[in-house]
């Protein structure tokens, strides 16, 4: 089953794609759309051409776990994206996830980060909820 891991955020959209056998994520891109209408059609053209069955989504959580203004707003989007596309979408806690993505790209010597950050980090969501399902 394949699934589409999102970062999402204010100015961009980070997505991953898991291989068919649900056992790891590739990064596919980062969108930059302003409206929900804008960023869904191009989500909607991501589950076409890869035949996605669902959606993790990153939930930002504050370091004692609980859940604060800019995890509503995204829990807002997820309940748009879900009822709009009507695939189930699954909350992950997203917690040091853009960290990671920012520490992976400094060791790479990255220089241009815009959106790649994003991306990045929406691979480390879906890796880390693909690995959950393995245990």
């Amino acid at each position: 089953m394949r699934l589409i891991g999102l970062d999402y955020g204010d100015s961009r959209i980070g997505v991953a794609m898991s291989d068919a056998l649900g056992l790891t994520a590739q990064p596919v891109g980062t969108l930059s759309e302003k409206t929900w209408t804008k960023q869904l059609e191009k989500l909607a053209a991501i589950v076409q051409e890869y035949g996605a069955e669902g959606f993790v989504i990153g939930m930002p959580r504050n370091m004692n776990g609980s859940v604060g203004e800019r995890g509503e707003i995204t829990r807002k989007f997820s309940e748009f994206l879900q009822e709009k596309t009507g695939l189930p979408v699954t909350e992950w806690d997203e917690r040091l996830s853009s960290v990671a993505a920012h520490r992976a790209l400094d060791e790479g010597q990255v220089r241009n980060k815009k959106g790649k950050v994003d991306m990045l980090a929406a691979v480390f969501i879906l890796q880390g909820y693909l690995d959950s399902l393995q245990k």
